[in-house]
């Protein structure tokens, strides 16, 4: 059965969802009250986060429509970024929003990122660095260490195309580490192409790089407009709770 808001630390003061949530979602069609909404706010589409959250919710499409909750993500880029994105992830392009700033990621009191008087990729860097940007350092290291509490993420039949890297079989993962769980490198070498996938096409994914430190958040609200749960990222590959299982906070909604 779905846990209450107050179990998910929502207090009661604060299970109705910001005003300029609901004015946003009362304009995009299908997202008005009446059934459980999931919204995505990510920073640039080129972010790691963005990439990240997107191949997960990807993986879990056929769930998320099962249980007949509707999802909205919107990302900062423009509508090239938007298509390439989706191609790319295997995010629905029908879920997916390009906004040309951070007007809405502000109203909803979302993390900017640091903002030193060093222009945006200084403050990247040192986000990158973990200042001001609590436990990226430790997600980093993650993913070269691995983590038995996550599930593996490469199939063992896929072959990984991360360059610098030769193309690798998934197989490699399981010999060289096990199964049932994330092996050493798994998840460094999907962040790896991921990273490659960008930097190949760096305009068409971050258009302007006024807003590359801006962190996103995570809203699931109720048929009756309950905000259920709500992620505040806090720094770099924080877009969720648990990162072993960012999609934990959904199970509770999915059914069997």
């Amino acid at each position: 059965m779905p846990t209450s808001a107050a179990a998910q630390g929502i207090t009661e003061a604060d299970s109705t969802p910001p005003a300029a949530l609901l004015e946003a979602l009362a304009t995009r069609e299908g997202m008005a009250a009446g059934h459980r909404r999931l919204v995505l706010l990510w920073g640039q589409l080129g972010d790691f986060d963005s990439l990240e959250y997107a191949q997960a919710l990807a993986g879990s499409r056929g769930r998320l429509e099962q249980a007949g909750i509707k999802v909205l993500a919107f990302g900062i880029g423009n509508e090239a970024g938007r298509q390439r994105f989706c191609a790319f992830t295997g995010f629905p392009l029908a879920w997916l929003e390009a906004v040309p700033d951070a007007t809405l990621h502000q109203a909803l009191d979302l993390y900017p990122g640091l903002q030193l008087p060093i222009g945006p990729w200084g403050n990247l860097l040192l986000m990158c660095a973990g200042l001001g940007s609590p436990g990226t350092l430790q997600e980093v290291l993650r993913g070269y260490t691995g983590d038995r509490q996550a599930p593996p993420l490469i199939d063992e039949q896929a072959v990984i195309h991360a360059p610098p890297l030769p193309p690798l079989r998934g197989s490699l993962f399981a010999r060289a580490g096990g199964r049932g769980f994330q092996r050493p490198f798994e998840l460094a070498t999907i962040r790896l192409r991921n990273m490659g996938e960008v930097l190949g096409h760096w305009r068409t994914y971050v258009p302007r790089d006024a807003f590359l430190t801006q962190r996103g958040g995570t809203f699931l609200l109720d048929a009756d407009n309950t905000l259920l749960y709500v992620h505040r990222d806090r720094g770099i590959l924080g877009f969720a709770e648990t990162m072993a299982q960012p999609l934990r906070f959904l199970e509770p909604y999915l059914g069997a």
